[in-house]
C-alpha cells in the first residue's frame, strides 16, 4: 500500500519542482529573504527606535524628543565637518584622477603598469594602519615626519591635529592618498571604451589636445563621473574611522574631527543611547538621499529619452 502511495505522489512532487509558476518565486526567494532580514528590517527598526528611549530592559516611546535634541552645537559641528570633508574630497578626487587617467591612457606615457600598480596600492592598506601612520607623520613633535620636513626649509613646527584647518587638511590628504588610485582605475576603464576613431577624426579636423579633452573625453566619461561622484559623496558623508584613528578616539579637541557617523557612534555606542543614534542615522540617510537625487537631477538622468 505504501509503495503504491509513493508512486502516486511522485508525479505531484515532480510537477511542483518543475512548475513554471512556482520556479521563479523559488529563485528570487534567497534575495527576498536577504533583503528583508539585512535591509528592510534594520531600516524599519531604526525608524522605530528613533522615536524611543532605548535602555536595557526598558523601552518607551518619547515622540520627537530625540530629534529635538539634535539642535545642539555638537551635531552642527558634525554636519559641518562631514560636508566640508565631502566637498573638499570631491574637489580633489574627481578632477585629479581624471587627469592622471588621461596621462596613463596616453600612448606616449612610459611605465604605465608601474604607475597604475603603485597608485592603487594605498587602497589595499587598512584604514586603521593608514590612519595610524598619518597620525605619526602629522604629529606635533619636532621629530615627526612632516615637521622635520618643514624644519629643513626653516618653517616652525605645527600642531597639525590641534586646529580645525590643518586637521581637515590631514583628513583630505589621507583620503587622497587612499582613493586616488581607485578613481583612476574607474576613469581608465571609461577611457578605454572611447573609440579611437573619434580622436583620429578630431585630429583630421585640426582639434587641439584641450579641445579633444573637453569635447570628447569629458562628455563620454559622464556615466563614470556620475558613478565616482555618487560613491565619493557616500564615502565623504560616512567617513568615521579615519577621524577616529587620527585623534586616537572620538574626542578630538573642540570637535574638529567629529563627523556625523562619529556622532552616531558617540551617542549610540559610547553613551548607549540607541534612540538618539537612530535619529542621527536617519538624518544622515536623508542628507545622502537628497544629495544623490539632486546630482541625478543636475546630470539629467530623470529626463525622458527621445
Amino acid at each position: 500500500m505504501s509503495v503504491t502511495t509513493a508512486k502516486a505522489n511522485a508525479p505531484k512532487r515532480t510537477s511542483f519542482l518543475y512548475s513554471k509558476t512556482i520556479a521563479p518565486y523559488v529563485f528570487v526567494l534567497p534575495f527576498l529573504i536577504t533583503f528583508f532580514v539585512f535591509f528592510a528590517y534594520p531600516v524599519l527598526s531604526t525608524i522605530q527606535m528613533s522615536f524611543q528611549e532605548v535602555l536595557p530592559g526598558a523601552t518607551k516611546y518619547i515622540g520627537l524628543r530625540n530629534y529635538e535634541k539634535l539642535f545642539n552645537t555638537h551635531f552642527y559641528r558634525a554636519i559641518y565637518n562631514s560636508f566640508i570633508y565631502t566637498i573638499l574630497t570631491l574637489v580633489v578626487l574627481i578632477p585629479l584622477p581624471l587627469v592622471f587617467a588621461v596621462f596613463l591612457n596616453s600612448k606616449m606615457m612610459i611605465f604605465k603598469n608601474f604607475f597604475r600598480s603603485t597608485l592603487f596600492v594605498p587602497a589595499l592598506v587598512s584604514v586603521v594602519v593608514a590612519g595610524t601612520i598619518f597620525r605619526m607623520m602629522f604629529g606635533e613633535l619636532e621629530n615627526s615626519f612632516i615637521n622635520s620636513l618643514l624644519g629643513v626649509f626653516g618653517v616652525d613646527k605645527m600642531k597639525w591635529l590641534g586646529s580645525a584647518k590643518f586637521g581637515m587638511l590631514t583628513l583630505v590628504l589621507l583620503a587622497t592618498w587612499r582613493w586616488l588610485g581607485v578613481n583612476i582605475i574607474y576613469f581608465l576603464s571609461g577611457l578605454q571604451n572611447i573609440p579611437a576613431e573619434l580622436y583620429e577624426s578630431a585630429e583630421i579636423d585640426g582639434a587641439t589636445t584641450w579641445t579633444k579633452f573637453t569635447r570628447i573625453t569629458v562628455p563620454l566619461l559622464k556615466p563614470v563621473t556620475i558613478y565616482v561622484l555618487t560613491i565619493s559623496v557616500f564615502g565623504g558623508l560616512s567617513m568615521f574611522i579615519e577621524s577616529y584613528m587620527l585623534w586616537s578616539g572620538n574626542r578630538s579637541p573642540n570637535d574638529i574631527g567629529l563627523t556625523m557617523v562619529g556622532y552616531i557612534y558617540q551617542q549610540g555606542i559610547e553613551q548607549n543611547n540607541f534612540g538618539m543614534g537612530s535619529a542621527i542615522g536617519l538624518v544622515l540617510l536623508a542628507f545622502m538621499l537628497l544629495l544623490n537625487m539632486l546630482q541625478l537631477k543636475i546630470f539629467g538622468l530623470f529626463n525622458k529619452e527621445d
